[in-house]
This record gives structure tokens, sequence and C-alpha cells, in this order.
């Protein structure tokens, strides 16, 4: 049987469909799945393929996305420190997490050594090091941090790309990038103190789970924005009875694919969009 990783690329472009079809051209065939958001202004492709072949084609599509996006001029609500923000390599099984740090690794020195963009590892990679520490204050703070010597990158230059910034890698088991969007009333600030009490070390939190609070200014709607890195310990059904006990979930979002798994006993009256799987996906490429 044909190992299969996957490597989902987010870009920090999520407006300009000429970009973001561009970009998706040159992570090449398959592509699983594309994201695209507008207020987020980020896009997340999902491709899968053998072990030792998906390095090259991230790095192909990351040379596409520095022609597309210049993170210095960047607006958008999601957290980044890069135009191509973050470049997981993914296993499935723990059978394949040799393989995928492998490939991660390989990677992270191409992305260093053909893009001379500046490279952190988390995850496994880094002694659990987590996006958010790196991510923290966006790619100024980043920068500073790089020349006052807290940080430096495992790969390629010491310094930030003058318009790509830097690249995160790391190789992980599927996580769940899932948002719910509040019904009215609800604010910002609302959105914000759900994210805050459900989070991993929130007093109400929930394993595995990273939220942040947003206010999405296209559908005038607030938002709780989350990824699930354990969607056993912490099914989606879970994260949506937790926001329920402070705000009514009018719709949720799945961005990217999620495993089967995940949607076990989830609500029937929260409509999700993008609502689509890894095994889904995997099936339809044959």
């Amino acid at each position: 049987m044909q190992r299969t990783l996957l490597a989902v690329p987010n870009v920090s472009e999520g407006r300009s469909r000429h970009a973001i079809d561009a970009i998706g051209a040159a992570f090449g065939s398959p592509l699983l799945n594309v994201h695209a958001d507008a207020d987020h202004h980020r896009s997340v492709f999902t491709l899968a393929g053998a072990p030792g072949t998906l390095a090259r084609r991230v790095t192909d599509g990351a040379a596409a996305a520095l022609d597309q996006v210049r993170i210095d001029q960047h607006t958008g609500i999601h957290p980044r420190v890069g135009a191509i923000d973050v470049a997981p390599i993914v296993y499935r099984s723990e059978v394949d997490r040799g393989a995928a740090c492998a490939e991660a690794l390989v990677l992270a020195d191409l992305l260093g050594d053909e893009l001379q963009l500046p490279v952190f590892l988390y995850g496994i990679l880094a002694d659990g090091r987590t996006r958010a520490q790196l991510r923290r204050g966006g790619p100024s703070a980043l920068a500073n941090r790089i020349a006052a010597g807290e940080l430096t990158p495992d790969f390629g230059p010491g310094r930030l790309h003058p318009t790509g910034g830097a690249v995160l890698v790391a190789a992980r088991p599927p996580l769940v990038a899932f948002n719910v969007e509040l019904a009215a009333p609800a604010t910002e600030q609302d959105a914000k103190k759900i994210a805050a009490l459900i989070r991993e070390g929130g007093s109400e939190g929930l394993p595995g789970l990273r939220a942040i609070g947003l206010w999405l200014s296209g559908p005038q709607v607030a938002q709780v924005s989350m990824n699930v890195e354990d969607h056993r310990a912490t099914p989606l059904a879970t994260v949506v009875e937790a926001i329920r006990r402070h705000a009514v979930p009018a719709a949720a979002e799945l961005v990217g694919l999620a495993p089967a798994a995940a949607f076990e006993g989830f609500p029937s009256d929260v409509p999700v969009r993008n609502r689509d799987t890894i095994e889904e996906a995997l099936a339809r490429q044959g």
C-alpha cells in the first residue's frame, strides 16, 4: 500500500484570485483542497504525495508566493510572520511520523537555501515550541527578537526576508482548523472572552485547543477561530458545546480538510461551510 503524506502550506493571501490560482498551480497536482478567506487574508492549500515528493512541491509553491505576496504590505486579521506563514508536513499514522519529520527537514533546508527564507521549526522538531510563541507580535517583533539574539532561525539566513518574512515548518498529525461564528448581538469582545475561556490553559480549557476571538468586517460577525490539535481528545462537537455555554453558535466553517472522526456527534443545528474530510478528498483523487 502506497504511503501518503500531506502538506498544508498557509499563504498570507486570501483576496486576489489571480495570486491564489498562480500559487496553487505552482504547488502542482494533486491539490486536495484550497481554502481562501478575505477577512483573514489567508489561503490554506492541502497537498498529498508520497514521502520524498512534497518538499520540492511546497518549495516551488513558496517561490510563487514570494512573487505574489509582500508581507511588509499585508493587512489581515490572522496572525502571521511570513508570506508562506506555516508549512507543516502531516502524517496520518505513527508509522509515517519518521518520514514526515524527514520531509519537513528537507523542506526547511530548501526554503532556507533556495529562497533565502529564515525557517523556524515548531512542534516535535523543536521540543514543542508553538506557532503562537514564534508569531507573537508579528514580523517586526520576530525581527527584533532575532536581532537581540533571543531567536535564531533553524535554517536559512539570520534575518527576515525583506518581503517574505519568515516561515514556520513542522511535522505533525492532522489538526482541524475550525471557525465558529456567533449569532448577533455577539461582539468581538464576546468572541475574545469565549476564546480565552475555552482554549487550553483557560478556566474551561479544552485539551489541545488554540483559540482567538475576531471580528469579520465582511459579514459583520464575531468569530471564534480555532485550531483543534487533537480531534480525538477534543471532538468538534465538544468545541461547539463549549461555545454554546456562552453564546449562540450561528454557523461553523472548516478550513482545509479534517479527519472524518473529528465530526462524530456533531450537532445538526449548526451548519458547517466547506465540510470535507481527508478521507473523502483522497478517495476522489483515486
